[in-house]
């Protein structure tokens, strides 16, 4: 399995292709903030962890520029709550 996580300014979205397949999670960027109102995979990657690891990149991304994620997605906001130790990327 390949996979290449990217930052797509030009659609405002964080993506990430496995095997060819793609997750994004759309974003606004505001005051510091990262607002990540849908997250979505590909039908052929949903149960392979891949939106998972989507985020857990997302929340990487974001403490490496500073910024706090604000999940309006539901998805989102659930991977949040179940991984504590990004809890400083919250806001």
């Amino acid at each position: 399995m390949t996979d290449a996580f990217r930052d797509n300014r030009e659609e405002n979205r964080f993506e990430l292709e496995v095997d060819g397949l793609l997750a994004f999670a759309d974003y606004q960027r505001r005051d510091g903030r990262l607002v990540i109102p849908h997250v979505e995979a590909d039908m052929a990657l949903r149960g392979t962890g891949a939106a998972g690891w989507l985020m857990e990149k997302v929340a990487l991304a974001a403490r490496q520029e500073g910024a706090k994620i604000v999940p309006l997605c539901s998805y989102a906001a659930a991977w949040l709550r179940r991984h504590k130790d990004f809890d400083d990327v919250v806001a």
